[in-house]
């Protein structure tokens, strides 16, 4: 039974059948559990349209509207203009039996049936370890391709390699510096090459494999393809273990090699997109918002740092994408105008491209910032965190967090067993369940989730948690359409503290045998839906804490 659809469908035929043109009905859960079970303000919406006070419309429209009984044990008025719902939640009996029936299957839905989303998120160059800021970006796609996938929709996830320019170069030279060094040489790294330890444990391991060759040899095309090959495949193995993966690892060599920069570049100046001045190839972005043209190959015939990205995407829509995604650096704001327009032009969807932009990390420990700088060779790395605070405490920080603000990452928050630590929270609920489970085995009960019938659950702290189970698929569904995958952690959130809460407040194990039977049958729900989200949010669901 879905509730909110029932209010929704309730209140667009009466307004139908009144003629009144309406705007979009919300219907929200209420902070204050004296405000009902849900909330609409639609009376508010329809204030100027029907030039008639809020609560006026709002009390007309409950008068006017044939809510089902079944469902609402009562429907009142409030200032300014509320209509508020308290639902009978014995209605909500059935979601128990439905979710221990198919666990895994609860919440998802169908709403993204026929489209394919490819997104892009990470990408980081291939020079180094992973830091802060490439950790809160995987956490984050993952995070929204897993509810994105739960809620129907079919997702591609990418990672972009950017194996050529300026970068590789200076990673080629650092490591030849270190090769070099190795042998007494004394030879600095460049100024703008990277200082990071493992540049040195790279020429460690080339020594190994080719000893003094190149004293004698230039090798810079080696050093590239090693040094690109070594680093991807620790960065790959960091990911791993952080639990993301990816469906395709595109190349920007790739582009150079299949021409797909000049093809890409034929076919905007086709579209009549562009212009030559100054002996400058002009890209005409100011047409969609951008706010001057932008050039897309200089005077001297090279590439600005745009052209190869606009290509790579000119590649990701010719692979039948009905949306793109990017979670970038927040340093790319001013990037984004111009790479949006470029992609209407190819695409002829000013909305085909979305671009989420990710804000800065700060590192805590001891109530003071640990300062981070990469190419010094002391940035946090992601393999550090996970050596430091493990996998699920850093996912689920980074998940609670919509990606456009800025955080405070609390190492000693993430190492804490208590109640504070709101991973700890929530994966200490899934454990506790698994362990009633285990002493309700000892004392002769067995979970039966093929239970259907109810006639003991009832009380305040029981219909909450009824209540909170409710809600999964509207969390997913929000999550979803907004692109918003913290809404996940909100939600695990309530459902554990309506847990802990039940739990506190009841002897589940009682001399009772059909109480205990319905709880059990309860719990194995509540169980299922929370392993469900952590999942969502590439977090482990405890069995024992």
């Amino acid at each position: 039974m879905n509730v909110k659809t029932a209010i929704i469908t309730t209140i667009e035929k009466t307004l139908t059948r009144q003629s009144i043109d309406y705007p979009e009905i919300e219907v929200e859960v209420p902070n204050d559990k004296s405000h009902g079970d849900f909330s609409t303000n639609i009376a508010m919406k329809l204030a100027r349209v029907l030039r008639k006070p809020p609560l006026k419309i709002a009390e007309e429209l409950v008068q006017a509207s044939d809510f089902d009984q079944s469902i609402f044990t009562a429907v009142f008025v409030a200032r300014p203009g509320f209509i508020n719902f308290t639902v009978n939640k014995a209605i909500y009996h059935d979601l128990i039996p439905r979710i221990n029936d198919a666990p895994s299957d609860y919440g998802t839905l169908t709403i993204g049936k026929g489209e394919h989303y490819n997104i892009e998120f990470v990408s980081a160059n291939p020079t180094g370890s992973l830091h802060i800021g490439h950790a809160r970006g995987a956490a984050a796609g993952d995070a929204l391709a897993r509810v994105l996938v739960k809620a129907g929709y079919q997702v591609t996830k990418e990672f972009y390699v950017n194996d050529g320019g300026n970068q590789i170069n200076q990673l080629a030279a650092s490591i030849k510096a270190r090769y070099n060094q190795a042998f007494g040489i004394n030879q600095a790294v460049p100024e703008d090459g990277y200082h990071g330890p493992e540049i040195k444990k790279l020429a460690d391991e080339i020594i190994k494999e080719v000893g003094d060759r190149f004293l004698h040899e230039e090798g810079v095309e080696f050093f590239k393809a090693y040094g690109v090959d070594s680093l991807l495949a620790s960065l790959k193995e960091d990911l791993a273990q952080f639990n993301v993966t990816f469906d395709v690892w595109f190349k920007e060599s790739q582009l150079y090699k299949e021409n797909r920069i000049e093809e890409t570049l034929n076919v905007l100046k086709d579209r009549g997109y562009t212009y030559e001045e100054d002996g400058a190839l002009w890209l005409k972005t100011s047409l969609y918002g951008d706010e001057k043209d932008r050039v897309i190959v200089k005077s001297d015939g090279t590439y600005t740092y745009i052209t190869p990205d606009i290509a790579y995407h000119y590649d990701k829509l010719s692979r039948g994408y009905t949306k793109l995604i990017d979670i970038l650096g927040g340093d790319h704001h001013g990037y984004v105008p111009r790479l949006k327009a470029a992609i209407a032009m190819m695409s002829g969807q000013e909305e085909m491209l979305d671009v989420e932009l990710l804000q800065m990390v700060k590192v805590l420990q001891d109530g003071q910032e640990i300062k981070m700088s990469k190419r010094s060779g002391k940035s946090i790395t992601l393999a550090d965190l996970m050596a430091e605070v493990g996998k699920d405490p850093i996912r689920y920080f980074f998940a609670m967090r919509s990606l456009n603000t800025h955080m405070d990452l609390d190492l000693d928050l993430a190492l804490k067993e208590s109640n504070e630590n709101p991973v700890f929270y929530a994966q200490y609920a899934h454990a506790r369940i698994a362990s009633l489970f285990r002493q309700a085995e000892t004392k002769g009960y067995q979970v039966d989730p093929t239970l259907s019938t109810f006639s003991t659950l009832n009380g305040e702290k029981i219909e909450y948690l009824l209540t909170v189970l409710s809600e999964y698929p509207d969390a997913i569904e929000e999550a979803a359409t907004k692109r918003i995958p913290h809404k996940i952690t909100h939600y695990i959130h309530r459902l554990a503290q309506a847990l802990h809460s039940f739990y506190a407040d009841e002897i589940i194990l009682s001399e009772d045998a059909v109480k205990v039977r319905e709880r059990l049958a309860l719990l194995h729900a509540v169980k299922a839906v929370l392993k469900d989200a952590l999942t969502l949010v590439g977090v482990d669901a405890k069995e024992r804490m």
